[in-house]
């Protein structure tokens, strides 16, 4: 009677690692270095274009006031913050502001924020930058960082040149408020700062729309137009009075709380909320730019 025997387990050692070989002195940290974008970035052409047409827009505006004449209602009443705008160069800094952030200033957040990774790949050089090596996280950060500080660039841009072309045209004063009082000019100055600043964090959502696309696309008109277009359907929504409190979760909703800062007593509950909604939907966008490019496959 013949017995069946197991053959003998055979178990192979474990692999060692293959160590991967660097360069002497690399580091992952110092790749794609900040000044090294920020100065790629400034060279480009559409940031000359757009820092000039932010800059000529307060020209424009101070052209047609003197052709037509000063704002103001019936009677020279002053209803609200257009009319004020000649009352002084804080008064026409602040008008350029309320202008401007409804859509101007939509567009370069869209433009610095969409075009830095699309516009790589559409020049076949996203792989290139990839293969230095610089990682990708690293890579998405630089960018990231010098297209906010561009879009911040260009919102601070704006009222800096209203301020000095509106002094110069109707001199320096009080900032004159439309349902009476006035901020002395120091008040002022502050109280446009924190406009500014709060400006910049409303259209943060549109600055994670469009660098969230522009990970997802080689085609950066694609990334721009769709984040500039994301934004307005958000602004026709909040106007359709039918959703009720639903808007209160629109960005759009909370763009123009800045000015309950230009009264005598300054009311911060509407911009607190607006903060909460744009960072919360910028982070998320954000996130999803990060972890989606982790594992792409970059063929541009």
């Amino acid at each position: 009677m013949s017995t069946l025997t197991e053959p003998a387990q055979h178990t192979e050692p474990p692999v060692p690692p293959v160590p991967v070989a660097t360069a002497s002195g690399y580091r992952a940290s110092r790749t794609l270095p900040l000044r090294v974008e920020l100065a790629r970035q400034l060279k480009r052409r559409r940031t000359l274009v757009m820092g000039a047409i932010l800059g000529a827009l307060p020209f424009v505006l101070a052209i047609a006031f003197a052709i037509g004449g000063e704002p103001g209602g019936e009677g020279g009443n002053r209803i609200n913050l257009m009319d004020t705008a000649t009352a002084s160069g804080a008064n026409f800094a602040a008008v350029n502001l309320f202008v401007s952030a409804g859509f101007l200033l939509v567009v370069p957040v869209a433009l610095f924020c969409g075009d830095t990774v699309a516009s790589e790949a559409s020049w076949a050089s996203l792989r290139y930058l990839l293969a230095a090596p610089v990682p990708r996280a690293r890579l998405l950060w630089s960018k990231l960082v010098v297209g906010l500080g561009l879009s911040l660039a260009a919102m601070v841009l704006l009222p800096v040149v209203a301020l000095v072309v509106g002094t110069a045209a109707y001199g320096w004063g009080p900032l004159e408020i439309p349902t009476g009082g006035a901020l002395d000019a120091g008040t002022a100055a502050q109280r446009l700062v924190v406009i500014v600043g709060y400006v910049f964090v409303s259209q943060l959502v549109t600055a994670g729309l469009a660098f969230w696309l522009s990970t997802k696309t080689d085609a950066p008109l694609g990334a721009v137009g769709g984040a500039v277009g994301l934004t307005i359907v958000g602004n026709v929504l909040d106007a359709v009075t039918a959703l009720g409190d639903w808007r209160d979760f629109l960005p759009a909703h909370w763009q123009f709380a800045w000015a309950d800062a230009i009264q005598p007593t300054p009311e911060y509950s509407g911009m607190i909320q607006g903060t909460a909604v744009s960072v919360t939907y910028a982070v998320v966008l954000f996130a999803l730019a990060f972890r989606g490019f982790a594992g792409k496959d970059v063929v541009s």
